[in-house]
């Protein structure tokens, strides 16, 4: 069974990972169109929990919903199978262009890429509207959300969502205590009921259970000793003598480990690691950053780029297959080893108040971001604010796949791009 499910988890990521354009809030959405709304694997609010916990841990943020969410499905083999297949593709992409292939510099690869752009808007104000719906259907969770919103427009980067999400918690402590214990509870009728979702009204037994998948506390345990265990033995050993790949290894998985909300955020740490010792040069470093712009899935797939043009072993495949895995390690060793303490705690009155209060602010910092960065940076002109429109009528009202929806925004990109000269 766990198996088949694994399969299943596999194709649906794959194709995640080979549409998903518009960065780690964008992917939020994208994750709720296929495994909320249409897959229907599990609620709004079990969702935004996810979300919610992931913003608090050092890591891609984005990828770790993913583990999450195939773990709930399949056990191990699913958060694995989640992880390939949401992260093969971009970085398949970005060694290539190491590697010397001439990728997306033509004007057609430019206007495919602002088409995308423009579906990431349309994908991220449908996943605000949907979860709006759920998440704040009465006036005390409106205002956390407005809040939010204030917060990380106010004070910006991931210090920003931190403190909203942190604010909101404080917030739901005082005002959702009496709030039933589900979405359909608080207003949102039907949502945790449907068919095929994972309800979230029932607290969860000692065992620990992420959709009927155990995580037993020992395996939390070991995650948290592994991640510990690294951060503080890569660099001894590193100034022991350990050269080569131990040194790259530490490199990477420092920079995985130590930056919060992922995405642009680890991009400081990397060129500290990686140019200011000397292993990438400074235009190569600006170059892959270039490339990763232009391609689907997980900013941090940037690391497998640097992995293959390192001047220091391991390099070409070999280097991003290592730094691929060291810079994505410690995320996913922090959500394992908090998983299973979180999957019981998040039953408890108060908790499940202050996670009412999360789940709003995490409206709100949705909210934000479409409108920086993603509006401020996908719709540049009346052309893409009209394709912009069109891709969100396909995905509200027509309820046309996400992945179709892509599709005509690539293609209206290029339509834009020879209306406005840029072919």
């Amino acid at each position: 069974m766990m198996v088949r499910r694994s399969g299943e988890v596999f194709l649906a990521f794959l194709r995640l990972g080979v549409t998903s354009f518009g960065g780690p809030i964008a992917h939020l959405g994208y994750f709720r169109d296929e495994f909320v709304a249409r897959r229907r694997w599990l609620t709004d609010e079990a969702y935004a929990d996810l979300v919610a916990l992931c913003q608090f841990l050092p890591g891609p943020a984005s990828s770790q919903v993913g583990f999450a969410l195939g773990w709930r499905r399949a056990g191990l083999l699913g958060a694995i199978a989640a992880f390939l297949a949401f992260t093969l593709p971009s970085a398949i992409i970005l060694v290539a262009v190491a590697l010397g292939a001439q990728l997306l510099e033509s004007p057609i690869a430019v206007a495919v890429l602002g088409g995308l752009k423009v579906v990431a808007v349309a994908i991220v104000a449908q996943a605000v509207l949907g979860m709006a719906r759920n998440l704040t259907p009465d006036a005390r969770r409106a205002a956390i959300a407005v809040g939010a919103v204030l917060v990380v427009l106010v004070i910006g980067g991931t210090l920003g969502q931190v403190a909203a999400i942190v604010l909101g918690a404080g917030l739901g402590l005082w005002l959702c205590r009496g709030v039933g214990p589900g979405a359909a509870a608080s207003g949102a009728a039907g949502s945790a009921s449907a068919p095929g979702m994972d309800g979230t009204n029932a607290t969860p037994a000692p065992g620990t259970q992420l959709t009927g998948v155990a995580v037993q506390p020992w395996a939390g345990w070991v995650a948290l000793a592994a991640f510990v265990l690294l951060l503080v033995g890569l660099p001894l050993a590193v100034a022991l003598g350990a050269g080569g790949p131990v040194a790259v290894i530490d490199g990477f998985y420092r920079a995985g480990a130590l930056v919060f909300g992922g995405g642009h955020v680890v991009l400081p740490l990397l060129e500290t690691e990686v140019v200011g010792r000397g292993w990438v040069t400074a235009d190569e470093f600006l170059t892959g950053y270039g490339a990763a712009q232009a391609v689907p899935g997980p900013l941090f797939t940037f690391a497998a780029y640097l992995g293959a043009v390192l001047s220091v072993e391991p390099t070409g495949l070999a280097g991003a297959a290592v730094a691929l895995v060291a810079i994505f390690l410690p995320g996913f060793l922090l959500l394992v080893a908090v998983l299973p303490r979180w999957e019981r705690l998040r039953g408890g009155r108060l908790v499940r108040a202050a996670m009412h209060g999360a789940n709003a602010a995490v409206v709100g910092l949705l909210a934000a971001a479409l409108y920086d960065p993603v509006f401020v940076s996908g719709i540049t002109g009346p052309a893409q604010f009209g394709l912009g429109v069109l891709c969100f009528v396909l995905l509200v009202a027509l309820r046309v796949p996400s992945w179709a929806v892509v599709l005509v925004g690539a293609g209206g990109g290029i339509a834009v791009a020879a209306l406005t000269g840029g072919l």
